[in-house]
């Protein structure tokens, strides 16, 4: 039986991302272990369900929330958010104990093409760096500066193997993915004399939304399925217990690192038939 511990009830996550995915996955398990949940999303009408089923969910776990259909890079948005969440902190010992970047939106276009027409743009590389790398460092400047982070704050950032190895039309998201590996070094730098953790958090080929956006993406679930040491694909599930476990108060030494939750599928190039 998984040990059972309680976040306090003053503990709170800023979760970017948080309506699906792994974002809206670790929402749930956080507040499974009594975090209230600061879900900032992205939506229209076809997918708000999916963000207001999250926040049901927390909330029948007995935890606070607040939720915020916004886009995640405008600064005032952010200033607002973090204003607001933090008239919600007024306990001393209230703090933003998890600060997570889960936001999946990017270009999927080849850098180069015979058809300039059908390759990224200036504009297209710099939203997709700003949403997926740059917004990790914004955030964490807001929540540092208006005093929500302290002793025992974790962040945490999202990122794939696509950080190291490249897939067809993926350069642009590839490149955010290494920058905010980098980010999250450069934080446990400047963070760590403050008892701040940082980790970029590497989750295997994982069957979400924004998975489906890539091409090839069918492809990539089949080789997954066929080198994963586990012999199962990575679950929002599984990566949403990994950072519940790592924001333990236990876990005060683990930072600056990339860490697979991924069954070990990255250190694999090929597995023949296996019988269990």
């Amino acid at each position: 039986m998984a040990t059972e511990y309680r976040f306090k009830n003053t503990d709170w996550a800023i979760i970017l991302g948080a309506s699906s995915g792994f974002g809206g996955a670790t929402a749930v398990e956080l507040a499974r272990h009594g975090m209230n949940i600061c879900g900032v999303h992205f939506d229209r009408a076809a997918t708000i369900p999916n963000a207001e089923k999250v926040k049901a969910d927390c909330e029948a776990l007995g935890v606070k929330t607040l939720f915020f259909n916004v886009n995640a890079t405008d600064a005032e948005k952010r200033k607002e958010i973090v204003d607001t969440l933090a008239t919600h902190m007024t306990a001393p010992e209230s703090q933003v104990r998890v600060l997570m970047h889960s936001l999946a939106f990017g270009s999927l276009k080849p850098f180069i093409s015979k058809d300039p027409k059908n390759q990224l743009t200036q504009a297209q590389i710099e939203m997709t760096m700003d949403v997926m790398a740059n917004a990790l460092v914004y955030w964490t400047q807001s929540a540092f500066n208006k005093g929500l982070l302290k002793r025992g704050s974790r962040i945490y950032t999202m990122t794939s193997s696509g950080g190291h190895s490249q897939f067809p039309d993926y350069g642009a998201v590839s490149a955010a993915k290494a920058a905010s590996e980098s980010y999250i070094r450069q934080l446990t730098l400047e963070l760590g004399p403050y008892g701040i953790t940082c980790n970029a958090i590497m989750a295997g080929v994982t069957e979400t939304a924004a998975l489906a956006k890539i091409p090839g993406a069918k492809k990539m679930i089949d080789l997954a399925k066929s080198k994963n040491p586990s012999l199962q694909l990575t679950t929002t599930e599984a990566v949403a217990k990994a950072i519940s476990l790592l924001s333990h108060e236990d876990a005060f030494f683990i930072s600056g690192n990339t860490i697979g939750v991924d069954g070990g599928e990255d250190i694999v190039e090929f597995v023949g038939d296996v019988e269990v």
